[in-house]
């Protein structure tokens, strides 16, 4: 009877060493498989183990831009219809109406002159397309921009470029005041200084 149950013992053993060996080789084997497939570098990411020591140094290409086109702006007509029906629809809601400088472009306007009122600062700006004349502020928007601050003898914009993929570009524009004209130019305060001495 002690042979019969060394001889289970043993067998049983033996039975479960073979079992965990195999499981063991099958595991290795999957490993083995897994890190021989070529490990394709990620974009933008760099591997944990660093850069190969033994590579010569090589510099980051420079990746260029895909420049895409601007958005097409619509016609001076179309962004005044558009004006008209949020205009409309702001009314509706008893909302205040947006300002009708957020029809015109940044390109379209023309500073006539800047003044102090009890608000602030104010400039008087035409708009060529239509000409009509508005007092704005600063915060007053624009169809591609928005104004920033009014200066002594110029105003400042912070215009944004839209891009065809969706992009957005935000850059500062200056626009100075309009030279004046001849016959404006004879009533400024040069042309009356020099006639008061006679």
């Amino acid at each position: 009877m002690m042979q019969v149950k060394e001889i289970f013992r043993i067998g049983l053993t033996s039975f479960l060493l073979s079992a965990v060996i195999v499981l063991a080789s099958g595991f290795a084997i999957g490993v083995v498989a897994q890190d021989t497939e070529p490990q394709k570098p990620v974009a933008g990411k760099k591997s944990s183990g660093g850069r190969d020591p033994f590579r010569k140094y090589e510099a980051a290409t420079p990746t260029s831009k895909r420049i895409a086109g601007q958005a097409t702006v619509p016609t001076i007509q179309e962004r005044i219809s558009q004006y008209k029906a949020q205009k409309a629809a702001a009314i509706n809601a008893r909302m205040t109406a947006p300002k009708p400088t957020t029809a015109l472009l940044l390109s379209e306007i023309e500073v006539i002159g800047i003044s102090r009122s009890p608000r602030g600062y104010a400039a008087i700006v035409e708009a060529t397309p239509i000409k009509l004349s508005y007092v704005i502020y600063p915060g007053e928007s624009f169809f591609d921009g928005q104004l920033v601050a009014i200066e002594d003898n110029r105003l400042v914009f912070r215009r944004e470029t839209v891009f065809v993929d969706g992009r957005r570009e935000r850059t500062v524009e200056y626009k100075p005041l309009r030279p004046p004209t001849q016959v404006n130019a004879m009533t400024t305060p040069a042309a009356v200084a020099t006639a008061k001495p006679q």
